[in-house]
């Protein structure tokens, strides 16, 4: 199968033109550093010269123009010069006394690592040593690599998180789209069952399996509203949080294995929340069957609701392998699952009906050998309807 071959070839070529600009740049700034380097040393040879002429020369002499223009003219690279005698000058070194012996040793150690320090001689005799450092626009330049670097890096950065958040949008439309779309297929076969059904009450069996039938097709309803609602804003309403969970977790109790043990306590007999019924449903029953599934289809399955302050807990236990600690926060990531078969969505979904939607928060509230305890928590309304 082919995975759209002229964008990756496209994805490619970009990245591999951004790596022959990024060496060119670094390769020009270091070939600009090294020359720059080599005219400034170039430029101290010249003063020293000029210096040799001035060591050399007699009180009486004068010193030529020239010499003392090159002289006049260095006021940008940091020197030190050391005499034959032992005496010492400095030049463009503010802050630097000469008769500070050990500032002074420092700076030649400085100097001499960056820079091999050039002899005056004049006719075989030794006149001085010469010790210089980098000038200020030489260490600023030297730093332009790493700085530059640093840009690459961060626009870089941008251009990934922007193109990766435009594929997840994309995803997302698309997820959002076929969601959509399979709640509008299934619309069709619902309407012809619910007029099947009728036709069934008419007919001389037993009522319980019409009516068993009505709440397997208003479970499919309730499917068809949560795909159509996939991808928008879904509507709140006013509603009573013990008996919405207690509904969700009595149809998973039906229809499930008897070896399943189903347990219901709230420390509330009503509990006034803004829910969207259908969402809520579903993010309960996600909770529930993958505590069942933890459990291998054996052991127990308890919700708890638990009233604290402005906001109510909803705790779903159950006794199964439990979670590792380091996997607690993974679990709620698209794509993760410990199943092998499974597309890792249900407790992303649940995570972002309750804490998108709803506005509550939801976590692993414990988790190990004897089981696992999901927390879903929601904001309580008050008795005029606000928060």
């Amino acid at each position: 199968m082919r995975l759209n071959p002229p964008r990756k070839f496209f994805n490619a070529f970009l990245l591999a033109s951004a790596f022959v600009i990024v060496s060119l740049i670094l390769w020009n700034t270091n070939s600009f550093f090294r020359k720059f380097k080599d005219e400034e040393r170039h430029k101290m040879e010249i003063w020293a010269t000029a210096q040799s002429e001035l060591l050399r020369s007699s009180e009486n002499e004068e010193l030529g123009t020239l010499h003392l223009k090159v002289l006049q003219l260095n006021t940008t690279t940091p020197m030190i010069l050391v005499n034959a005698d032992g005496s010492v000058k400095v030049n463009n070194l503010p802050g630097v006394s000469v008769e500070d012996h050990s500032l002074i040793r420092e700076k030649i150690d400085v100097f001499e690592s960056e820079n091999n320090p050039i002899r005056i001689d004049y006719q075989g005799e030794h006149l001085a040593t010469l010790y210089y450092g980098n000038s200020e626009v030489l260490n600023k330049l030297k730093y332009y690599p790493i700085a530059l670097l640093l840009i690459i890096f961060l626009f870089g950065a941008v251009i990934f998180f922007f193109f990766r958040t435009n594929k997840i949008s994309e995803q997302n439309k698309l997820w959002a789209g076929m969601a959509k779309e399979t709640a509008h297929q299934i619309g069709t076969p619902l309407t012809s069952l619910l007029g099947w059904n009728e036709l069934l009450k008419g007919e001389a069996i037993n009522p319980g399996i019409t009516l068993e039938i009505e709440k397997d097709i208003g479970r499919l309803q309730a499917i068809t509203e949560r795909f159509s609602q996939i991808g928008s804003t879904p509507r709140l309403e006013r509603l009573d949080l013990v008996a919405e969970t207690r509904d969700a977790f009595e149809y998973l109790r039906a229809r499930s294995s008897k070896l399943i043990r189903f347990s219901f306590h709230s420390r509330a007999e009503s509990l006034p929340v803004l829910l969207n019924r259908s969402l809520y449903h579903w993010s309960i029953e996600n909770l529930v069957k993958n505590g069942i599934d933890a459990m291998k289809g054996k052991g127990e399955v308890s919700i708890e609701i638990v009233p604290s302050g402005h906001f109510v807990n909803v705790l779903v236990s159950d006794t199964g392998h439990g979670i590792p600690r380091h996997q607690f926060q993974e679990i709620f990531h698209p794509g993760f699952t410990t199943k092998k078969r499974g597309w890792g969505l249900g407790l992303s979904l649940v995570k972002r009906i309750i804490e998108e939607y709803h506005g509550g928060k939801i976590k692993v509230l414990s988790s190990g050998k004897a089981g696992t305890v999901m927390q879903l928590s929601l904001a309580l309304l008050k008795t005029n309807g606000k928060k």
